[in-house]
């Protein structure tokens, strides 16, 4: 008994040593015109300058139940946090009291106008914050966040202050069908990872695009994984066709884990903000 009492203590510690170890965000409240823009921020050990990434949820929204961040965006953050980058992820719904977006014949929250704006004040919030690396803030974001990082980094939306630019962007599945009418570009390197059987996105019209802003854009380069739906890198998703009854999804097509894709994804990710 006395034996099996001590491997349930070391059994018990070691689980709470495990859960001790994943980073927990803190919530940080930025000012932006007349909202108070809510967002998780994780962040390593220490006092820094960290280079920092500004991660953009998706239609669904940014939490999960009780859960302030929801497990896809969690994950991303401490695997980004384990290497050594700060990471904020603003709530462009939660902040306005708005709920998912993704059924929304018209939304409340547009990615070219209200996110941009959020992902520019969290810009502005970061590069003032002493432990940050300045020129170091990258952009990353999935489905309408990253439709959100397509307009962003826009030459059009270029800031004319000292403040440096983002550093790289990062987009997953983003919605190209707007974007490949208008002439896209981008002012700073812009990585594009999609799967090819992708029936919510269009990946042939985000190749089209990027293949259309050559010769006029910074560096752009485009992943296509052949075999990979939406949602590719979200982790241990069973492949599944979307039944309508869920508002945190968009209306059709699949959704699941291409464990390939997901992993490459990783590597890429790392190797782009590292840049």
């Amino acid at each position: 008994m006395r034996l099996l009492s001590a491997a349930l203590i070391l059994t018990l510690s070691a689980v709470a040593c495990t859960a001790r170890a994943a980073p927990v965000p803190a919530q940080v409240e930025i000012a932006s015109g007349n909202l108070k823009l809510h967002a998780q921020l994780y962040k390593p050990d220490g006092n820094g300058p960290f280079p920092a990434v500004i991660a953009l949820h998706g239609c669904g929204g940014l939490s999960a139940g009780n859960e302030p961040v929801a497990p896809r965006y969690r994950d991303w953050a401490e695997e980004l946090v384990k290497a050594g980058y700060a990471v904020l992820l603003p709530d462009s719904f939660g902040s306005r009291e708005v709920g998912p977006q993704c059924r929304e014949k018209e939304r409340k929250v547009l990615a070219r106008r209200e996110r941009v704006a959020d992902v520019t004040a969290a810009h502005k919030w970061l590069i003032a914050q002493g432990w940050v690396a300045r020129d170091r803030v990258s952009l990353i974001g999935w489905a309408h966040g990253a439709s959100t990082v397509l307009w962003a980094v826009r030459p059009q939306l270029a800031t004319r202050g000292k403040e440096p630019d983002y550093r790289t962007a990062i987009a997953f599945y983003p919605e190209c069908r707007i974007s490949s009418r208008t002439g896209w570009s981008a002012r700073v390197p812009t990585l594009l990872l999609i799967g090819g059987n992708d029936d919510v996105a269009a990946p042939a019209l985000c190749k089209q695009m990027v293949d259309g802003a050559r010769g006029r854009t910074a560096l752009t380069r485009i992943t296509v994984y052949p075999d990979a739906p939406h949602d590719f890198d979200r982790a241990d998703l069973p492949l599944r066709a979307l039944d309508g009854h869920d508002p945190t999804l968009p209306e059709h097509g699949h959704i699941g884990t291409d464990a390939e894709a997901r992993s490459d994804a990783q590597k890429q990710v790392a190797a782009w903000l590292a840049r």
